[in-house]
């Protein structure tokens, strides 16, 4: 019999290092007093041996040896691609600077 690993399910919010990304897991808890739900995020560094996780991807990841310091995790399986629309600081400032349209009163 094999070992069974922990995986969670997961968005990648940071794709900036080198063969590592950032995965927000949510999880869902009732308070123990007031029985309300809370939300609660735990951040992980996760391995992408091949550098194919992007921003927005929800990802599932395993539980693994020592990588690094901070990597206990690896990228299993690509669940869904996501579409992070990246606006570029020139577009930004061209929206800015052009005067808005003045209303015609009549």
């Amino acid at each position: 019999m094999g070992i069974e690993r922990k995986a969670r399910v997961g968005r990648v919010v940071g794709d900036k290092m080198e063969k590592t990304v950032v995965v927000a897991v949510e999880s869902l808890r009732r308070h123990p007093m007031y029985q309300k739900t809370i939300r609660k995020t735990r951040k992980y560094k996760v391995h992408d041996e091949n550098k194919e996780c992007k921003m927005g991807d929800t990802v599932r990841i395993v539980e693994t040896r020592p990588i690094s310091k901070e990597k206990r995790w690896r990228v299993a399986k690509i669940i869904i691609k996501g579409e992070v629309v990246e606006v570029q600081p020139k577009e930004i400032d061209a929206n800015l600077t052009s005067p808005a349209p003045t209303p015609k009163v009549e």
